[in-house]
């Protein structure tokens, strides 16, 4: 079993000390969320191998199943802020009720979203895209509807983990559960052991199918956890309308929050889908990189968010600040290490999903773009954490409207569909809405970091 957490230590204010806390933290959630993204990006790979056309189908699909998970895990990321805040405050029976609150929520938003994504073919004609593509992305599509329940009801588990310090065994399942999903990505894309060859719908089908045994492992650790007891994780009887009333109130901006992002980057992959499928493969190489990197500063991001409500929870506004800034720094300097490689090694990236020459050109082309890409979207991911953390969410979402909807989406449709520079342009938009959402986040919290800590009620 994993040993409880040690108690925090809110009167240190050793950089070293803060920068070994905050890592402890991330690296494991880094790895979780790494896990969960290496599923994504070897169904990429693997469709890529099998095609243009599949790779293209696939990216089209994941645009928005993705925006339909996020907005998922914006109303469930209240969860370890909730779990964080009342651990902070040394009352850890609270924990449990959080945790089953969670799940009754994520069941109802999995169910859902699972609903919507049935009628893949029919969302994707709505968004404007060619018959052929809609067809092929929509097939994927319905074959993610059935893992949705599964991966939000094992993120609100992630979430209490998290939460009370014991993010290691979300870290372990969500790498381990990469070996299934790859050995079922070669039967279903290419049809071996006798199965039909599904192309992109079977990537997606091998997803859904490793997200059920994900949320078996972990509930299973949850419930046999040494301490389940003190956090009051098997009773679910202490559930009541106040904590989910709690849970709803502080998702439902956090969800908008993730819903403004997310829908911009589905708005940037409808773009791509308009421009054909040499550039919408194309696109979903360069995000997929993106998406996949962005993982690390989840990581940084929830670390910060849990120690920032730590923080608020035992009154501590220098440890609410010192929580925000030293996220912040670390996601910069990650971000902008990753960013230098990806320029680096461009060549090499864009070969892994692609052999065919147009998508290659193309793919290491907005390679560059990533690069830069990298760097501001960590940074406003980490600060987004400090905010969650600091249960500010309004005024953030709102910023992240304007910077994404005012500024990212208008210059990528005009850039890249308008001005004919195709994917370049699409993330030459994605970088100012980054820039700007950045920028905007600092100054507010800035602003948080200075005044009286409140516990969220």
């Amino acid at each position: 079993m994993t040993a409880a957490p040690q108690p925090l230590n809110p009167g240190r204010r050793d950089l070293g000390w803060q920068i070994r806390r905050t890592l402890g933290l991330a690296l494991p959630v880094m790895g979780a969320r790494l896990g969960l993204m290496l599923m994504v990006t070897l169904d990429s790979i693997m469709a890529g191998q099998a095609g243009g056309a599949a790779l293209a189908h696939y990216g089209i699909a994941l645009a928005p199943h993705i925006f339909l998970l996020v907005v998922g895990i914006g109303f469930l990321v209240g969860t370890v802020v909730l779990v964080g805040q009342a651990d902070g405050a040394g009352e850890p029976e609270r924990c449990g009720a959080v945790w089953h609150g969670a799940l009754g929520l994520a069941l109802v938003l999995g169910l859902a979203a699972a609903g919507v994504m049935a009628f893949g073919e029919t969302v994707l004609a709505l968004l404007g895209q060619s018959p052929a593509m809609a067809a092929g992305g929509g097939a994927a599509l319905h074959a993610f509807a059935p893992g949705m329940p599964a991966i939000l009801l094992y993120l609100a588990t992630s979430f209490l983990a998290e939460g009370i310090g014991r993010p290691h065994a979300g870290m372990l399942i969500a790498l381990g559960a990469n070996l299934p999903n790859a050995a079922l990505n070669w039967v279903f894309i290419g049809g071996h052991l006798g199965a039909p060859e599904m192309g992109a719908a079977g990537a997606a089908l091998a997803t859904s199918i490793a997200r059920w045994l994900m949320l078996a492992a972990l509930v299973a650790y949850v419930l046999t956890l040494h301490d389940r007891e003190r956090y009051a994780l098997v009773s679910a009887g202490q559930v009541t309308r106040r904590t989910l009333g709690r849970l709803v109130r502080l998702g439902a901006p956090l969800a908008v929050a993730t819903g403004l992002e997310s829908g911009a980057f589905t708005m940037l992959a409808v773009f791509a889908g308009w421009l054909g499928t040499t550039s919408m493969a194309a696109y979903q190489a360069c995000i997929n990189v993106v998406s996949f990197t962005f993982m690390m500063a989840i990581g940084l991001s929830t670390a910060t968010s849990v120690r920032a409500a730590n923080a608020v929870g035992r009154g501590d506004r220098p440890g609410l600040a010192l929580a925000g800034w030293l996220g912040m720094a670390l996601a910069g300097a990650l971000m902008l290490a990753i960013g230098l490689v990806v320029l680096w090694q461009r060549d090499l990236i864009a070969g892994l999903y692609s052999d065919a020459p147009d998508v290659l050109a193309l793919a290491r082309a907005g390679m560059v773009l990533v690069a830069a890409v990298l760097v501001f979207d960590g940074l406003q991911a980490t600060l987004m954490g400090a905010h969650r953390g600091a249960a500010d969410v309004v005024v953030p979402t709102t910023l992240q409207g304007i910077a994404f909807w005012g500024l990212g989406v208008p210059a990528a449709y005009t850039l890249g569909v308008h001005q004919g520079l195709g994917v370049p342009g699409l993330l030459g938009g994605l970088a100012l809405a980054l820039t700007a959402a950045s920028t905007f986040l600092t100054l507010r919290f800035r602003l948080v970091s200075r005044r009286p800590v409140k516990r969220y009620d």
